[in-house]
């Protein structure tokens, strides 16, 4: 992975792991929420994306319209499951196992299927990132007087998140490259449209909607506006790098996670987040090299 690649991914991760700090602070904000902060996000990019089509020229192809729909169907998901999550489980459970998940399978998916071939050192450091999120997100006892269902729906909604992650990272991936769909048209469309499919549900529970924005709206804003930001950065490493080498990347997100969860939101085992976010950097530093 060259140096402007791996610079992209690793803003992308410190953003992504801040963005996150402001969701799981919204307990029971739900699929409204999300319809919150994606407005939010398709109020910031309309203008941009009109810019862009009133001073470049663009060919668009039918096909396109396609791979736009599917990353704000995915992008729905991601949202409303990564929310639930949080709802019902803990940022250290959650975050390790949905950032772990997605390129476990990602990786997995385009080396098998797309037949890509990184190095044995890329490789390598892939496994010890993927290593690093399993020491920081599993072997964490139940807080004193903590329902221990709480942690397995965690870990279950943690990995169901991952699997969506994959899903889109791979949709991206084919979408920006083979398809040659423009990556600030590519996401910029698709954010307005994932505000548009979800308006019949916020028109259904105006009110609702309503309070949470009253009570919510600054994590919402920064959520609107953070995570665009960081999603686009990673599609521009897409353009650079294989997504079998972005894609574990991108996890080095669980350091800066497991940092704020222990310095923000002071959740125990900082020593084990510690050791996972070493390996985690160690496993960065052998993709960079390979």
């Amino acid at each position: 992975m060259d140096s402007t690649a791996l610079a992209l991914v690793l803003l992308a991760a410190l953003i992504h792991a801040g963005w996150n700090l402001a969701a799981k602070r919204v307990p029971g904000g739900g699929a409204l929420f999300v319809w919150c902060y994606y407005t939010v996000g398709a109020a910031v990019f309309l203008p941009v994306l009109a810019i862009l089509l009133l001073t470049r020229s663009y060919e668009p192809r039918p096909v396109w319209v396609l791979a736009i729909l599917g990353n704000a169907v995915l992008h729905i998901a991601y949202g409303v499951v990564l929310q639930r999550g949080y709802t019902v489980g803990d940022l250290s459970v959650v975050y390790p196992l949905a950032r772990g998940t997605g390129p476990l399978l990602s990786g997995a998916f385009a080396v098998v299927v797309w037949h890509e071939r990184p190095g044995p050192v890329a490789l390598f450091g892939g496994l010890l990132v993927v290593v690093g999120v399993l020491v920081i997100g599993f072997g964490q006892p139940a807080p004193a007087g903590q329902d221990p269902s709480r942690r397995r729906l965690g870990v279950a909604f943690g990995v169901l998140t991952g699997a969506v992650i994959a899903a889109y990272t791979l949709w991206d991936a084919h979408s920006v490259t083979a398809l040659a769909v423009p990556p600030v048209i590519y996401f910029g469309a698709a954010t307005l449209l994932q505000s548009t499919l979800m308006l019949p549900m916020a028109l259904r529970f105006r009110p609702r909607v309503a309070r949470i924005w009253h009570d919510h709206k600054v994590e919402a804003i920064i959520i609107g506006i953070a995570s665009p930001v960081a999603y686009l950065l990673v599609l521009f490493a897409l353009q650079r790098a294989p997504v079998s080498l972005v894609a574990p990347a991108r996890e080095v997100s669980i350091v800066f996670g497991g940092l704020l969860g222990w310095l923000v939101l002071h959740e125990p085992n900082p020593a084990r987040r510690l050791a996972g976010a070493v390996v985690v950097l160690v496993g960065i530093a052998a993709i960079a090299l390979g």
